[in-house]
């Protein structure tokens, strides 16, 4: 059977964006890497950049908002105004800061701009940046519209599913004085409640309520914005980099939680998800809503056309080795979803166990 061929990025797409720019400190330098790439609009104010875009109809108002920040930090309250008007919605807007400030970045943050750059910085980084921004923040389709075009539909096999309700049934029973002191120690340990819910994105992007005990402290959230801004936590290479990264040794993790995710305990509550139908044991792990929106391309969608699961293929490969790239992960997930069958499912099974107490460096 023919192997569906990956399809790559269309690079012409980016000069038809176009992009309203704000300032004159770093104009020159702008307009000289990015004018090739781009549409630009150059504005020499906050004030002339408004007056642009109050002049836009909805058929021409730019893609992205690109615009310096200003020492009477103007450029904040330019945002506020911009996320209040219904017809900027989905409009990218990307700060760029001269200043080395914390505060400046906090404030970005909390208005949820789509990124942060604070000067000197790569101007192909930032190009490569907004390309993706535009890529899959304005041209990417909505899942629930995906899971409704999708032309191959994944049935679960009649006894790849006997077999979930038969396993995930007995683990239950079997794990459940396991679990009821797990309740009992995360009560103890701090408040809040026992499960925490996210959504995931499974087969055919199907969304569900994804089950895992609580390992984090319940204002994690509040406390994001605030690490970010911190060197200590933040992946940041001397200010180079976009604002936005992951936090690292993530404090927010109460140390319940950190037992509980290093031995895994935390992904109990997902039998659940598997007597219900949601998942299966093996397959490909759902994904955030958020990533999955990345992966809506034909290169990657492919993932989603096979089970989703407990665990999986990357899991017992490479697992706890720090050579494993985001795209290694998704061409392992294409290839289960390709040829998955129960001799495959039971090999993982098998090699779930010792991966499990692997040391997690991915």
């Amino acid at each position: 059977m023919t192997q569906p061929i990956a399809t790559e990025w269309n690079e012409n797409a980016a000069s038809h964006t176009r992009i309203a720019y704000a300032g004159l400190e770093l104009k020159d330098l702008v307009a000289g890497e990015l004018n090739t790439y781009f549409n630009i609009f150059f504005n020499n104010s906050l004030v002339q950049l408004e007056e642009y875009l109050g002049n836009q109809s909805i058929l021409t108002i730019p893609e992205i908002i690109l615009a310096e920040v200003d020492e009477n930090g103007e450029c904040f309250a330019l945002v506020e105004r911009l996320k209040s008007n219904f017809l900027f919605n989905g409009v990218i807007i990307v700060l760029i800061s001269l200043s080395n400030d914390k505060g400046l970045k906090l404030n970005a943050m909390r208005l949820k701009v789509h990124d942060f750059y604070i000067y000197p910085f790569s101007m192909s980084d930032l190009r490569e940046r907004l390309n993706f921004l535009v890529k899959f923040k304005l041209i990417k389709p909505k899942l629930t519209d995906i899971s409704q075009e999708v032309d191959i539909k994944y049935t679960m096999p009649f006894g790849k599913r006997l077999i979930d309700l038969f396993v995930s049934g007995a683990m239950l029973l079997i794990l459940s004085p396991i679990m009821l002191a797990i309740v009992i120690a995360i009560k103890l340990n701090s408040k809040g409640p026992v499960i925490y819910k996210s959504k995931r994105v499974g087969t055919g992007y199907k969304v569900f309520d994804f089950y895992k005990f609580r390992s984090m402290r319940i204002d994690a959230d509040k406390l994001l914005l605030e690490l970010s801004t911190q060197n200590q936590y933040s992946n940041e290479d001397g200010g180079t980099k976009a604002a936005f990264v992951k936090i690292k040794d993530d404090p927010r993790v109460t140390k319940l939680g950190k037992f509980l995710r290093n031995s895994s305990l935390d992904e109990l509550p997902q039998l659940f998800n598997i007597l219900w139908g949601d998942m299966s044991l093996v397959g490909n792990r759902p994904l955030p809503v958020y990533e999955a929106e990345m992966l809506t391309s034909n290169e990657w969608s492919m993932r989603f056309l096979g089970p989703a699961g407990l665990t999986g293929l990357w899991q017992i490969t490479k697992r706890g080795k720090l050579d494993m790239s985001e795209r290694e992960r998704k061409k392992l997930d294409n290839f289960y979803a390709q040829n998955y069958s129960f001799w495959l499912d039971m090999k993982i099974l098998v090699r779930t166990v010792p991966a499990v107490f692997q040391k997690e460096k991915v």
